[in-house]
């Protein structure tokens, strides 16, 4: 559920885009987090726990906690709740461990 016109801040959401989370398109707003736009579409869990494999969400919602993070455009580990959204981008939960770097550096 989207707030589109708020009673102090008038309209905030005007510009739409559409994102795409387990290949299934979204729509959300240009101002909105990654994380907001989930939360608006209904998604609540972001990923898994590597200790105890739990399912993961929103949290603290301004960038200190690790609990929303997801794998965005094919980058590991973004904070979704410090990420704005943008048109086409591809968001993945973090269901498992991600792929070593050292792979890709030839390292």
């Amino acid at each position: 559920m989207h707030i589109e016109d708020h009673p102090v801040l008038g309209k905030q959401l005007q510009a739409p885009v559409k994102f795409y989370f387990n290949g299934q398109e979204y729509k959300a707003y240009k101002q909105q987090t990654v994380a907001a736009a989930l939360i608006a579409n209904g998604i609540k869990k972001f990923g898994l726990s590597r200790k105890l494999v739990q399912s993961r969400g929103l949290f603290c919602s301004r960038g200190r906690c690790c609990s929303c993070y997801m794998t965005v455009n094919g980058e590991d580990h973004v904070r979704t709740c410090m990420t704005r959204i943008d048109e086409g981008m591809i968001v993945s939960p973090n269901l498992e461990d991600p792929v070593i770097r050292s792979d890709r550096d030839g390292d």
